[in-house]
């Protein structure tokens, strides 16, 4: 790597570090190309090279805190040894994930993540296919097995993560929740969602 791509890439490293804290400060309303360069020490120039835009900052910020969750959500479930050893472990890393990075966990809760969520979900996917593929596989040994019911993905996908993103969001605004009970709580009940033998 040459001392100028090295120079880029910490430039992007710092402005998405000053992004994240800022948002975690201030908020999507507080996140300007002001607040931003200063927070970091970078110029407004630089920014627009390397993001193109507050929506291309924005994008990253939101692209680079899904591929952590995700990869704390792979190395759970690689880490159990059965299909309800795997729920508990995805909700716990899940809600420690969102414990341990409150700004990150904001902003991936956020109505702009939806948003964005929406309009490119096929591009984000295919982005994301490396992380999403374990999951994948790991949810389609389990439905061959027996062990989880055979019901459509999106349909497991929304059974699993829905309660977990539920609680996460109200932790995350509300504060009424506490992450402990919830981690403690909802693995038994969503895997009586989800288990090919409801007995």
């Amino acid at each position: 790597m040459s001392p100028k791509q090295h120079r880029g890439e910490v430039t992007v490293e710092q402005l998405l570090d000053a992004a994240l804290r800022v948002y975690g400060e201030s908020g999507e309303q507080g996140l300007t190309v002001s607040a931003v360069t200063a927070a970091s020490g970078v110029s407004p120039g630089s920014l627009y090279h390397h993001f193109g835009s507050m929506d291309g900052l924005l994008t990253a910020l939101l692209t680079r805190w899904l591929e952590r969750l995700l990869d704390r959500m792979v190395t759970a479930l690689e880490r159990s040894d059965s299909a309800r050893d795997g729920v508990r472990a995805l909700v716990e890393a899940y809600l420690a994930f969102i414990r341990d990075h409150r700004a990150a966990g904001l902003l991936l809760h956020s109505a702009r993540a939806d948003e964005l969520g929406m309009r490119e979900a096929g591009r984000i996917r295919d982005a994301q296919e490396a992380r999403l593929s374990p999951l994948s596989a790991w949810v389609s040994g389990h439905v061959e097995s027996g062990e989880i019911a055979r019901l459509p993905v999106a349909v497991l996908e929304s059974l699993v993560l829905g309660p977990v993103i539920g609680v996460s969001r109200r932790w995350l605004t509300l504060g009424d929740v506490d992450l402990d009970t919830a981690a403690a709580v909802l693995p038994d009940r969503i895997w009586r969602s989800i288990t090919a033998d409801p007995r």
